[in-house]
């Protein structure tokens, strides 16, 4: 299962692209016998759980040009480095308090050769500069979540949606999402794939929040 299954729910990519897509698997394989950033067993299903599952996120929501894009707690880089692939015009900047997982982050930016991603280093309540939308994969609890993203929003607002966030949750939302105002989208309506079943993009415009 690989670049296929990717052009199969995204048949417009650039030969560019592609490329890009195609050469994730190698560089995870190389950097994860070094740094275990991926499971063993999710490896082998990496285009399903990890990069399709990234790209969740483009079937609620398509970046604008020039839109800046947070992607807190990105660990070995989800969603962030597919997203930056498919959106070669939006800046994304990945987050990760651990530094060998900001590693691999860097490793496999420049391995593909994307012009769009800033890696850091460091925690995100303490990134002063603001963004269009802030990014995630169930790093934590929302409410908890929420609170670390004060300050971080740009008025500006040029695409579809409110700025505000995109987090990629799985399971039952009911109790954690209680006096949220927010919008569910499962998963399950876009990709055919059993393992997106529970899985779910949730959004939250800035404005429902103490942003």
């Amino acid at each position: 299962m690989s670049i296929t299954l990717l052009l199969k729910y995204f048949p417009d990519l650039t030969e560019k692209q592609i490329e890009q897509f195609g050469k994730l698997e190698d560089l995870y394989h190389e950097w994860n016998e070094k740094i275990n950033v991926i499971s063993r067993k999710d490896m082998e299903s990496l285009y399903e759980k990890h990069i399709l599952h990234s790209l969740g996120i483009a079937k609620v929501m398509e970046f604008a040009p020039g839109t800046r894009v947070l992607d807190i707690g990105t660990g070995g880089g989800f969603p962030g480095i597919p997203l930056a692939i498919l959106f070669p015009e939006t800046e994304f900047t990945l987050i990760d308090s651990i530094g060998k997982k900001i590693t691999v982050v860097q490793a496999v930016t420049e391995g593909v050769g994307l012009q769009n991603v800033n890696a850091i280093h460091g925690r995100a309540e303490k990134l002063k500069a603001k963004f269009h939308f802030v990014v995630s994969r169930a790093v934590t609890q929302m409410p908890e979540f929420l609170k670390w993203l004060k300050g971080k929003f740009e008025k500006e607002q040029f695409n579809p949606k409110h700025n505000g966030v995109l987090y990629l949750k799985g399971g039952e939302l009911a109790e954690e999402l209680a006096g949220i105002k927010c919008e569910i989208f499962s998963l399950k309506n876009y990709f055919d794939e059993e393992f997106f079943d529970t899985k779910k993009v949730v959004y939250v415009s800035k404005g429902n929040f103490n942003s």
